[in-house]
């Protein structure tokens, strides 16, 4: 079973995502296949300096994804170039992984984290979707608490994500992640077992 997991920018999705691979989960994350594919000496990063300069490299040869961010998510027709790199790799990255832990373990469950799932329309690709959910103000919160976020760089981010009510509009399951960490762990509980008993979704 193939299981999309997405949410807003700070909705946590990370930390759900800790949850799931505890009880066994089998994570795959755009996020780290994105960082695979900008590697050094990887052609991805190259395309990228080519095309905005080795000023988006750090001192080490890596990409500078900090003001990557920063151009993007202020440059609407940069993030879509950028998207249009490395978008196609990452959804072939997830395919060709996911065969190989499905030959592994055919009775696994994959669970895909993109952050741009229905955006991107990973939905054909996966049995169920679920989304994690929390309010916009919490949103800004918890980014306000993250280093190099700017106001201006806040607001861009969540501009450029899909509306809440679209996102959760597309889940198979919601979780809201408004509580503790306790309250989390317990509603992502109830989705795993859910799963296990094979019931449907809401």
């Amino acid at each position: 079973m193939r299981i999309g997991l997405t949410g807003g920018v700070a909705s946590g999705k990370s930390t759900v995502t800790a949850i799931l691979e505890s009880l066994g989960a089998q994570i795959l994350d755009a996020d780290v296949l994105a960082r695979e594919l900008v590697a050094p000496g990887q052609p991805a990063l190259d395309a990228i300096v080519q095309h905005w300069g080795s000023e988006y490299l750090q001192a080490d040869g890596r990409l500078d994804r900090a003001r990557l961010r920063a151009r993007v998510f202020g440059d609407p027709a940069a993030r879509k170039w950028l998207e249009a790199l490395l978008h196609p790799q990452i959804r072939q990255l997830f395919l060709e992984r996911s065969q190989q832990l499905q030959k592994k373990q055919p009775a696994a469950i994959l669970v895909w984290v993109v952050p741009l799932l229905v955006e991107n329309h990973y939905q054909p690709l996966l049995d169920q979707i679920l989304v994690v959910d929390c309010p916009r103000s919490l949103q800004i919160a918890r980014l306000q608490q993250r280093p190099g976020w700017s106001a201006a760089q806040i607001e861009a981010v969540l501009a450029a994500q899909l509306d809440r009510v679209q996102r959760n509009a597309a889940a198979d399951y919601v979780i809201s992640n408004e509580k503790d960490l306790g309250g989390l762990r317990e509603a992502v509980l109830v989705f795993w077992n859910i799963l296990h008993k094979g019931h449907g979704f809401a």
